[in-house]
């Protein structure tokens, strides 16, 4: 099956699983993937993630969902730039989520990191997602 976004296939896996109480979820792996992961872990939004191996050997990853209170943590999650339309933002354009309570993850030429990492680091880039 050919697959236009794999970060929207993530997020999108994340959403459905939390609906349905999942503790965890399997994802195709990739850098990229790892890379939000990274930051949604160090944000709090989730437990973690590890790299496993499907059946056919093709590897993935392992998604920990974190819930407080039987409640999913990530309350909105949201593909913000796609393959047909990307969205750029420069250090000081970053939008805020939430009045700040939220997070924007950037891929930035310095990695991806949130958007207070990004304005610490005064660098700018493509606006992956946002958080909250």
């Amino acid at each position: 099956m050919m697959m236009n976004d794999p970060l929207g296939d993530m997020l999108t896996r994340i959403r459905n699983a939390q609906m349905r109480g999942k503790s965890t979820v399997r994802s195709p792996a990739s850098k990229l993937r790892a890379w939000v992961l990274d930051v949604l872990k160090s944000e709090g939004y989730i437990r973690g993630y590890e790299q496993a191996t499907d059946d056919q050997g093709h590897p993935e990853l392992v998604i920990s969902l974190k819930y407080a209170d039987g409640q999913p943590v990530i309350r909105e999650l949201a593909r913000v730039s796609k393959p047909g339309r990307r969205v750029y933002s420069g250090v000081r354009e970053i939008p805020a989520v939430r009045n700040g309570l939220g997070v924007s993850i950037v891929s930035t030429p310095k990695g991806v990191m949130s958007d207070a990492a990004a304005r610490a680091a005064n660098v700018g880039g493509e606006v992956l997602c946002r958080v909250f």
